[in-house]
């Protein structure tokens, strides 16, 4: 069995992520998409949506109307339930019949589906399609926010089930059609057994991770530990040794047959992309403890509201609480891992990675200046953080 170290295994998926080596800016936003395998996406929008985080932290400077044509097009990709609420490679597809039947044997997901209203929603998408759900009677039967009303319940199921489809978005409104009229037609028609599913996603998960545990390849699509087991002999995927690692690991063939060569990204990370999203696997490969601190009372926060990790040199050497002020992008708190400022060197290194990732972000969403509230710890240069863009040379 090949033994790798456990430098070996952050590289493998830093490279199959896109975020190490020129393969992860090819193909734009789609090859993006198709790298990953599937782009959570989330409501809160600080510098932006972490769906356009994700491209730009790969990409850089990559404009919104690019990530929407990407993602909401019906011919290169789909919405759908992955890791969490995804956009997936339409190719991808055919795959997911194993979750979507799912949901039909057992009747319900979140809420018991009146199969009246389904018939009517699917009468009104046939004849007046794509609506949203306002122009299906509105999302909300009165009350607190998860008290859908039944047209709202109605399409939801319709989309767990492959009968609908989101195709693009109003703002942040789902806009649904009819599967058939969105999915293309070779891809609709496949219908593969549970086995050729789970195997493809297994698979799926390999390769976009590189190397990883049972539990790294299930969490990726949230697929069962036993789906897994079951698979992974037909998946391709090749048993390692991880040093440091105490569960066994599998590898992608390819990524073991290729060297990882290239520049390391330099940018601050969404805390739902997929390099991060699964937060024990980002403990044991990078030695990173991140928490999203959201839906943490204010009081209680550590680090800040949407805290972005910082990657540089492959490594994960920070965090920025990131807000805007005009045309100034704010960092009301930053801080760097200890292990990164351990010398005076290293601290003078990150500080400067910190600064270009500040800097970059903030050209990105048009600010010409970089303004940092608070620092940990405190003996960070200021001065190589604060200023404006056009003086930061």
């Amino acid at each position: 069995m090949l033994e790798l170290s456990a430098d070996d295994a952050r590289r493998l998926q830093l490279r199959a992520q896109g975020l190490l080596g020129a393969d992860g800016r090819r193909g734009g936003v789609p090859g993006v998409l198709s790298r990953l395998g599937a782009v959570q996406l989330d409501t809160i929008s600080v510098l932006a949506r972490s769906h356009e985080l994700i491209p730009y932290a790969r990409l850089g400077a990559v404009g919104r109307a690019k990530v929407e044509k990407a993602y909401w097009n019906g011919a290169t990709a789909f919405e759908y339930w992955a890791h969490a609420a995804c956009i997936l490679p339409v190719a991808d597809w055919p795959y997911f019949a194993f979750r979507r039947r799912s949901y039909v044997e057992r009747g319900w997901r979140w809420h018991k589906v009146p199969a009246a209203v389904c018939d009517e929603v699917r009468a009104r998408l046939k004849s007046d399609g794509p609506l949203t759900t306002r122009d299906l009677g509105g999302a909300k039967a009165g009350g607190d926010w998860w008290e859908w009303s039944d047209h709202k319940i109605a399409i939801e199921w319709l989309l767990d089930t492959g009968e609908a489809v989101c195709v693009r978005r109003d703002g942040w409104r789902r806009v649904y059609d009819l599967a058939e009229r969105a999915i293309p037609a070779d891809l609709l028609d496949r219908d593969p057994a549970d086995d050729e599913c789970l195997a493809y996603l297994v698979r799926r998960s390999g390769r976009s991770l590189g190397v990883g545990t049972r539990a790294d390849l299930a969490d990726y699509y949230r697929l069962k530990a036993r789906h897994v087991d079951g698979a992974i002999e037909a998946s391709g995927l090749v048993p390692v040794r991880v040093q440091g690692w105490r569960q066994p690991a599998w590898a992608d063939p390819d990524a073991l047959a290729a060297p990882v060569r290239g520049r390391h990204a330099t940018t601050l990370l969404s805390p739902f992309d997929s390099l991060v999203w699964d937060r024990p696997r980002t403990s044991r490969v990078f030695g990173f403890d991140h928490q999203l601190e959201a839906y943490v009372p204010k009081a209680k926060r550590v680090h800040g509201y949407f805290v972005m990790p910082v990657l540089a040199g492959g490594r994960l050497i920070g965090r920025v609480d990131p807000a805007r002020e005009g045309r100034t992008l704010v960092a009301r708190q930053v801080s760097l891992e200890p292990r990164a400022i351990a010398t005076a060197t290293r601290r003078e290194a990150a500080t400067r990675s910190l600064a270009e990732a500040l800097r970059r972000a903030a050209e990105w969403v048009g600010c010409d200046a970089v303004r940092v509230e608070r620092i940990d710890p405190p003996e960070i240069s200021r001065d190589l953080l604060d200023g404006s863009i056009d003086s930061a040379g």
